[in-house]
């Protein structure tokens, strides 16, 4: 297991040397977002009963923050190391597939989880949020954070150049993320985009994280769960086969 830790050593020094960007700056920006959305509309919007919307907020501003850097941190790292050629010194050591998949998964996992808990603490200055159930917000974000570890992972290997992974993470990450129910409940919404939003996974991630919060979602929190964690299960699949058959890593 030398190399295991090793590689999530350097995983980990990677995004931490350069915190004040790849974990400051997050939380800065959905700290940006809670301020201009609960200006606007704390006096227009009531989602679930006796939760201000400056309260509904929190949750869903944190979730998208560990989702979006998970993402990055294992995207970033591959191409990085594709396009410099440093790639070879992490393919010729004698580690196994699954050794090279977990170490880049912790590691995204834990920098997702660090901006998650970033924001929910900093985000605190502007209204008290209770958390009853810390089981589900626990589950919710490592699940979660796989999931776009995972993600990030497939990206960084199918991409050649840092324009293509922006695509990824521009037209396919983004929009989910932002339509998955983080500024409102799908409650809101008409009967066909109801529909549409629950074939987006990350609606599932950010429901069952607000459930740990207010005890009230929009699905029940084991189903959330067990839909994530299916999607997980294929996601880790399809990187693992990928790493295996060393596409663009070794050919």
């Amino acid at each position: 297991m030398t190399g295991f830790r090793t590689l999530l050593y350097k995983e980990l020094l990677r995004f931490w040397k350069v915190s004040f960007q790849t974990i400051a700056a997050p939380i800065l920006t959905a700290l940006l977002y809670l301020l201009v959305f609960s200006h606007v509309l704390e006096s227009h919007v009531q989602v679930y009963p006796g939760v201000p919307y400056t309260a509904f907020l929190i949750p869903g501003l944190a979730m998208m923050s560990l989702l979006q850097n998970a993402f990055a941190n294992t995207s970033s790292s591959l191409i990085q190391s594709k396009i410099t050629g440093n790639i070879i010194f992490i393919l010729l050591p004698p580690l196994s597939y699954a050794e090279f998949y977990w170490a880049y998964i912790i590691a995204a996992i834990v920098r997702g989880m660090a901006v998650g808990a970033g924001v929910f603490a900093v985000t605190l200055v502007t209204v008290s949020v209770p958390l009853p159930n810390p089981f589900w917000a626990l589950a919710f974000g490592l699940v979660g954070g796989g999931i776009l570890g995972a993600l990030g992972l497939i990206a960084g290997i199918r991409a050649d150049k840092f324009d293509q992974l922006a695509a990824f993470q521009n037209f396919i990450v983004m929009p989910l993320t932002f339509l998955s129910g983080v500024f409102y409940s799908i409650h809101s919404l008409p009967p066909f985009w109801q529909a549409v939003s629950h074939l987006n996974p990350i609606f599932y991630m950010i429901d069952g994280f607000r459930y740990a919060f207010f005890g009230v979602s929009d699905k029940p929190p084991l189903l959330s769960l067990a839909i994530v964690s299916g999607c997980f299960a294929a996601l880790s699949f399809a990187s693992l086969q990928m790493i295996r058959r060393g596409h663009k890593l070794r050919n």
